[in-house]
């Protein structure tokens, strides 16, 4: 049974950082791409960084370059959004997708920034 489970949200003030984690478990996480989406109310979801499985490229959203860092550790099957200078717009529900020859989402872990 696939599962994603993201953890590490909460609340925080403006300029504070986060880690959020996604532990992956039944399918290959290490052949899978990663990547972290978020969607704020009213919003559509948008994508805010992923990595290859590979090579470990990765790619940011314009919004987060510089504040936010992607990485995967292959043999705790997990990803990581490292997040930093975090900004009240940056509040959203965020959530780790993998993808390769199937899709697969996670539930989400709330972020919130606020003073």
């Amino acid at each position: 049974q696939v599962q994603l489970v993201e953890s590490g949200g909460g609340l925080v003030q403006p300029g504070g950082s986060l880690r959020l984690s996604c532990l992956a478990s039944g399918f290959t996480f290490s052949i899978f791409h990663m990547s972290w989406y978020r969607q704020a109310p009213g919003k559509e979801r948008e994508l805010v960084a992923t990595i290859i499985s590979s090579d470990r490229i990765t790619h940011y959203a314009d919004s987060v370059k510089g504040r936010f860092t992607i990485s995967r550790d292959n043999a705790k099957n997990t990803v990581y959004l490292q997040m930093n200078a975090l900004k009240p717009e940056d509040t959203a529900v965020y959530y780790c997708k993998a993808y390769l020859t199937s899709v697969y989402w996670g539930q989400g872990t709330q972020v919130t920034v606020s003073s």
